[in-house]
C-alpha cells in the first residue's frame, strides 16, 4: 500500500486543520501525532470493513480470543509498517520539518495490560490479522490499566496511568451497541426455565480498535468494553447540595473498568476482581450471540460458526453464562445447551502454580452471580454423574475452582509450551486428564516478527532482507537461511555491528532519560518481567551481590564488564516482591557508586517497564535472563523475543526454554539449574536451603552482606524478608540452584571475551528462532483448536 508523499502530506496538513482544528505554525509534537495517527487509521479502514464483508460473505468461522489484557503497547509504528508506509510517512514528515522517531515515541503506551498473557494477545490479534483468519479479541478498556511504577528511596511507588487524559486516535466508540450487564439479585424458578432479577446494573459500551496484519490485506477487531451507569447524573441530588451524590452512580459503574488487576486482599477487591470478569465476559458472549442471531441463524449450529478461547481462568464465567444464554433467554434444553457451550469454548491454561488457578467463595458467587452458582452447581453435578469415580469437582470446600470449571466446560484445554503442558497433565488437571485423556493439547507460544524484529529491530530486519530474498517475515521459519553464513566472517562483522549500534542507542537513552552512564562494550545483561518469587529476580541480584565482591576482593580479576538491567512490576499487595524491587534498587544503589567497580559493573533498575520499554531493551541485549524455578513458567514469550534478536539464553529448563534451547542449539544456551523433577525432590528435603548456603560460600557471604545492612546504611532488618525467604523455605529453591546460577554466568562472560564466539553465537539464535513466530501458533490453533479457516 503505497501513498505519494505529496498528498499523505497534505493529508496531514488537512486533518491538523480540520479534524484538530490547528494550522501548521501552531501545532505542538501531540497535535501532529494525532494528525499522523488519523490518517494512518482512515487508511485502515477500508480494509477493515472489506474484511468483514468478506467473513460474512464466505460464512467463515469466527474466532473470538477472550482475554482481561491486551497489552498492545504503542499502535501508530504497528501500523504504518503493517500498512508498508513507514518509507512515506517519513519523507512527508521529514518535508514538513518533523522527526519520525520522536513522533512515534510520543504516543503513550496503551494500559491494557501487565506481562506475557497480555502481550500475547496482542501478537495474537496482529498474527489473526496476518493470516486473515476473522476474529474479534474482547476485553476491558481500562482507564488507568495496572498502575504507573515509579520509585521513591527504591520502593515501588503506584501511580493511576493515564494513558487516556487525550482522545486514543484508534478507537472508534459505539454507543449504538451498549449492553446491559446485572449483578446481585434473586433467581426466581419458572417451570423449566429460571428468571434471573439482578438488582445492580451497568452499561457496557464498546470501544473497537482495527488490528491491522502484514501488508494490510486484512484487518480484524479488538473490541474492548468501557463501564457506564445506566442512570447518570443526579440532577436532583445535585440540586439539593448532594454534589458528591449526585455522581455517586456514574463513579461506581465507572469502577468496573478503571484498573487492571485491582488489589484483591480485601473483599471488596475480590468482589470488584469478579465483578470485571463477568462484565467482559457476559458483554462479550452477548455481542457474539447477537451478531449471529441477527443473521438468522439456528443457535444448535453455534459450533460450527463460533470458536471462543478463554485466555486464561478469567473469562471462565463464559461456561455458565453461555448456557444461561443458550438456557434461560433461548430456550434450548439445558443438556444441549452444556454441549453447545463446551463445543464453543476453548481454555489456555497459563499457570502452574495452584494458587494462581482462580477461585471464588461460594457466598460471594452466590451473591454477585446467583443464577450462575446454581449452574456451576448443575454443570458439576452433570459431570459428576458422568464420571462417577471422580474426586476433582468445581465446587469444593466452599469454593468455586475457575480453573475445573474451564476444563470441564471445554473442548480443548492447551498448555503454552510443551514442558508446560506435559507438567499440567501430571499436576493441576491430573485426574481430569485421565477422564478425558484427548482435551489436553499443547500450543507453544509465539511473538509477532513485525513488531518485534521489523519494528523494534529495524537494523537487524534490514540485515536480514539483505541476505534473504522476499517476505520472509510471513514465513519466519526462512530464518534457517542465515545459518550457513553464521561462519561467514562478512556477515558476523555486520551482525555484530547491528548490536553495536543498538547499544549505543541504548547507552545514550539510559544516559538522557535515566541518568545511567554505561559503557557500550558491556555485556547488556537483561531482565525484564512481571516482578515475581517464581521469576527470580532475587537470585539475579544475590548474584550481582557475589559479584561485586569477587571484583573488590579481586580488583585485577579477569571480569567481564556487565550492565546488569531490571524491569518490571510487582502486584501492589505482593509484600516480597516490592522488597525484591527495593532490594535491587537499593544494591544498585552501593554498586554504582563504588569507584572500584566503576566500568565493570552497573546495576540499573528502569521504572515503569512496559512494551515500548521493552522495544528498546531487547534489540540491545546481550544475554537473556530466563532464570524461573524449573515447572513454574508456563512459556515466557520474553524468552523468544530476545533469542530472535540475537540474545542468547542463560536460564532454566522451564517453560519455553526447552523448545528454544533445543532449537538453537545447546551450545547456544547457557543452561543451569535443576529439572522440575529434580526441582521437587529438592523441595522434599528438609532444611535444603541451610544446606545449600552451606556449601556455597559466595552465597552465604552475599546474603550476610544484605544482613549486616551493607544496602540499607546498616539497617539489618530492612530485607529480613529476602533473606529469612531463601534461608528458610525458599520454596522456589533460590539458594540450591545459585551456584550453578554462577557456573553458568561465569561461562558466558568466557564466551563474550571471545567476540567471533559470541557473536556467532548470537547469529545462531536469531537463525534458529523462526519457528517462535506466532503466525505459527495461530495457524496450529486454526487446524487443532478452532477448525478455523483463512478468509485471503
Amino acid at each position: 500500500m503505497t501513498f505519494p508523499t505529496r498528498l499523505l502530506r497534505d493529508d496531514l496538513l488537512e486533518r491538523l486543520k480540520f479534524d484538530l482544528g490547528r494550522d501548521a505554525q501552531d501545532a505542538s509534537l501531540r497535535d501532529w501525532r494525532m494528525a499522523v495517527s488519523l490518517a494512518v487509521r482512515a487508511r485502515i479502514v477500508t480494509p477493515w470493513l472489506a474484511a468483514r464483508r468478506a467473513a460474512e460473505a464466505a460464512g467463515a468461522k469466527q474466532v473470538y480470543y477472550l482475554s482481561m489484557e491486551f497489552l498492545i503497547g504503542r499502535l501508530l509504528e504497528d501500523a504504518i509498517v503493517n500498512l508498508g508506509l513507514d518509507g512515506e510517512v517519513n519523507a512527508a514528515l521529514t518535508e514538513l520539518g518533523l522527526d519520525y522517531d520522536r513522533l512515534v515515541e510520543d504516543e503513550p503506551d496503551a494500559a491494557l495490560g501487565n506481562g506475557g498473557l497480555g502481550r500475547l494477545a496482542a501478537c495474537f490479534m496482529e498474527s489473526l490479522a496476518t493470516l486473515g483468519c476473522p476474529a474479534y479479541g474482547y476485553g476491558i478498556r481500562y482507564e488507568h490499566g495496572i498502575f504507573r511504577q515509579d520509585f521513591e528511596d527504591g520502593r515501588q511507588v503506584e501511580h493511576p496511568e493515564d494513558w487516556l487524559s487525550e482522545p486514543h486516535a484508534w478507537e472508534f466508540e459505539r454507543p449504538g451497541e451498549d449492553i446491559i450487564i446485572g449483578f446481585g439479585g434473586h433467581v426466581r424458578e419458572d417451570g423449566a426455565r429460571a428468571v434471573w432479577t439482578a438488582d445492580e446494573h451497568v452499561v457496557a459500551r464498546p470501544f473497537d480498535m482495527p488490528i491491522i496484519g502484514w501488508q494490510g490485506r486484512w484487518a480484524n477487531t479488538l473490541r474492548l468494553w468501557g463501564a457506564r451507569p445506566t442512570d447518570g447524573f443526579d440532577l436532583s441530588r445535585f440540586n439539593r447540595g448532594d454534589f458528591a451524590a449526585a455522581a455517586e452512580n456514574e463513579a461506581l459503574a465507572r469502577t468496573i473498568s478503571r484498573v487492571l488487576y485491582p488489589d484483591d486482599t480485601t473483599e471488596q477487591g475480590k468482589t470488584l476482581r469478579l465483578k470485571q470478569e463477568y462484565f467482559f465476559t457476559a458483554a462479550s458472549l452477548r455481542d457474539l450471540l447477537r451478531r449471529f442471531v441477527l443473521r438468522g441463524r439456528d443457535l444448535r449450529s453455534l459450533p460450527q460458526h463460533v470458536a471462543i478461547q478463554m485466555n486464561d481462568t478469567h473469562p471462565a464465567i463464559a461456561g455458565p453464562e453461555l448456557v444461561r444464554l443458550l438456557h434461560d433467554e433461548h430456550a434450548m434444553e439445558f443438556d444441549d445447551a452444556i454441549d453447545t457451550a463446551r463445543a464453543c469454548l476453548a481454555y489456555t491454561n497459563h499457570t502452574l502454580l495452584p494458587e494462581a488457578l482462580e477461585t471464588w467463595s461460594e457466598g460471594l458467587m452466590a451473591h454477585l452471580l446467583p443464577r450462575h452458582m446454581r449452574l456451576i452447581e448443575r454443570i458439576d453435578h452433570r459431570h459428576a454423574m458422568a464420571n462417577p469415580a471422580r474426586r476433582t469437582s468445581v465446587v469444593d470446600h466452599g469454593h468455586v475452582k475457575m480453573g475445573e470449571l474451564s476444563f470441564i466446560m471445554a473442548n480443548r484445554v492447551n498448555g503454552v509450551s510443551a514442558l508446560h503442558t506435559e507438567l499440567m497433565k501430571k499436576t493441576v488437571f491430573s485426574e481430569l486428564h485421565g477422564l478425558h485423556p484427548d482435551r489436553i493439547v499443547n500450543q507453544t507460544n509465539g511473538v509477532t516478527p513485525r513488531r518485534w524484529l521489523k519494528s523494534s529491530n529495524p537494523r537487524l530486519s534490514t540485515l536480514i532482507s539483505s541476505v534473504i530474498e522476499g517476505d520472509w517475515l510471513v514465513d519466519l521459519d526462512r530464518l534457517a537461511e542465515l545459518d550457513p553464513l553464521c561462519d561467514d566472517a562478512g556477515f558476523l562483522t555486520d551482525f555484530a555491528g547491528v548490536k553495536q549500534d543498538n547499544k549505543v542507542d541504548l547507552a545514550n537513552w539510559l544516559a538522557r532519560d535515566h541518568g545511567f552512564s554505561v559503557d557500550p562494550a558491556a555485556m547488556f545483561d537483561v531482565q525484564i518481567k512481571r516482578i515475581h518469587e517464581y521469576k527470580r529476580q532475587h537470585l539475579n541480584i544475590l548474584e550481582a551481590i557475589a559479584l561485586w565482591q569477587d571484583m573488590r576482593a579481586n580488583p585485577q580479576g579477569n571480569h567481564t564488564p556487565r550492565v546488569k538491567i531490571f524491569g518490571g512490576k510487582a502486584a501492589p499487595g505482593y509484600v516480597l516482591a516490592k522488597e525484591i524491587i527495593e532490594l535491587i534498587n537499593a544494591v544498585a544503589a552501593v554498586v554504582n557508586a563504588d569507584p572500584l567497580v566503576r566500568g565493570r559493573l552497573t546495576i540499573a533498575f528502569l521504572p515503569n517497564y512496559n512494551v515500548s520499554m521493552a522495544e528498546r531493551l531487547i534489540p540491545a541485549a546481550d544475554l537473556s535472563e530466563q532464570i524461573s524455578t524449573a515447572g513454574k513458567e508456563a512459556s515466557g514469550t520474553g524468552n523468544m523475543k530476545f533469542a530472535l534478536n540475537g540474545a542468547p539464553t542463560i536460564g532454566t529448563l522451564d517453560g519455553a526454554n526447552v523448545e528454544i534451547r533445543e532449537r538453537v542449539g545447546a551450545e547456544n544456551f547457557f543452561l543451569f539449574g535443576m529439572t522440575a523433577e529434580q526441582v521437587v525432590a529438592r523441595r522434599a528435603l528438609d532444611g535444603h536451603a541451610a544446606a545449600a548456603i552451606a556449601a556455597d560460600p559466595r552465597l552465604a557471604r552475599a546474603l550476610q552482606a544484605i544482613r549486616d545492612g551493607a544496602f540499607s546504611g546498616g539497617d539489618g532488618a530492612r530485607f529480613a524478608g529476602v533473606c529469612d525467604n531463601v534461608m528458610g523455605p525458599d520454596y522456589f529453591l533460590v539458594a540450591s540452584d545459585f551456584a550453578d546460577y554462577w557456573r553458568a554466568q561465569r561461562q558466558a562472560d568466557a564466551v563474550f571475551r571471545d567476540t567471533d564466539a559470541w557473536t556467532r553465537m548470537a547469529a545462531r539464535n536469531t537463525a534458529r528462532s523462526g519457528w517462535f513466530s506466532s503466525d505459527r501458533t495461530i495457524r496450529d490453533y486454526m487446524a487443532q483448536i478452532w477448525q478455523a479457516s483463512s478468509v485471503t
